[in-house]
């Protein structure tokens, strides 16, 4: 099954509805930058998110939050501050868009195979009811019933572990992890009941209803490097959420027609097409306050594994 991992202790910022200008920078620093060494002043990056209508206070906020959470560093505290990316953010990056960009490539390998944890706790553990639901959450984990949660796959390790650094000390709290499998994994009573999938399905719908005019503007060549910027990080920023929130369960455990081919054939469509041309706007926007901008600035691609690959050019 695919599962991802996330590396170190490096953390994404996390998903919410609405404009969020660290996790827009997050997408921007990820497409666009792959070198530790690179010097990022903070007015080059107040001038990125300016091209997404981000104030600059918002985007120095970005900045500050971002910092907080490892994904960059200050290189030089001055007047202008100049960032870098930490050598564990750019392995990040290169991880995560292997993640967003190889997702859905190929059916995933099943065995039958489910990790099962079930709980129990006294009356008195509401909190720490509600930090292993969290905790089960981030890790991929549906909840089947009440205190019965699933997740595809058999690698355990990771949730025992969270299972006993929650409760283990906790009075009156039992837990256990199972590899399991269902007698009847199909049905209204199999595993797949746990997830919302015609929610996932109608958001996979949205995906494609939205960014199918996109396509056909970038098929008829109408999209200059003004737009391909917003646009390309805009689809991309769209669609990294689903390799998180997708349990990528095998196919006859899915609703037919399955609509996340069609969504991701249409994000790689563009993300592909628009490549070039976003990293020129970028070097663009960024050279009158970064005049090194265009040796360091680059973009990620969707190679022949439908993994990503650092765009290559002379530099």
């Amino acid at each position: 099954m695919h599962a991802h991992t996330p590396a170190d202790d490096v953390r994404d910022p996390r998903t919410q509805a609405g404009p969020n200008p660290q996790h827009l920078l997050a997408t921007l620093l990820g497409e666009y930058l792959d070198s530790s060494d690179a010097d990022l002043p903070s007015a080059a990056v107040v001038a990125m998110l300016a091209e997404f209508g981000i104030s600059e206070s918002s985007a120095r906020a970005a900045l500050s939050r971002l910092t907080k959470r490892g994904l960059i560093a200050v290189r030089r505290p001055g007047r202008p501050p100049v960032y870098h990316l930490t050598p564990q953010a750019i392995a990040r990056h290169r991880s995560r868009m292997d993640h967003f960009l190889g997702f859905g490539a190929r059916p995933p390998r099943w065995t039958g195979d489910w990790v099962t944890v079930s709980f129990s706790l006294p009356q008195s553990g509401q909190a720490a009811r509600h930090s292993v639901r969290k905790a089960l959450g981030e890790l991929g984990f549906a909840r089947l019933y009440d205190s019965l949660w699933i997740r595809p796959g058999s690698e355990s390790g990771p949730v025992k572990q969270a299972m006993h650094d929650i409760l283990d000390g906790v009075d009156g709290g039992r837990w256990t992890v199972m590899h399991t499998r269902f007698d009847e994994e199909t049905g209204p009573h199999g595993p797949a009941a746990a997830y919302d999938l015609a929610g996932l399905a109608s958001d996979y719908d949205d995906f494609i209803a939205q960014y199918s005019g996109l396509r056909t503007a970038v098929r008829d060549g109408k999209v200059d490097a003004t737009r391909a910027l917003v646009a390309r990080t805009s689809v991309m920023d769209s669609w990294r959420r689903f390799p998180d929130v997708d349990p990528d369960l095998p196919e006859h455990l899915l609703p037919a027609p399955w609509p996340r081919q069609a969504a991701r054939e249409l994000l790689l469509e563009i993300h592909s097409a628009l490549g070039s041309l976003a990293e020129a706007r970028l070097i663009e926007i960024a050279t009158p306050h970064w005049p090194d901008a265009a040796s360091w600035i680059t973009h990620f691609q969707a190679s022949e594994e439908s993994l990503s690959v650092r765009a290559h050019r002379d530099r």
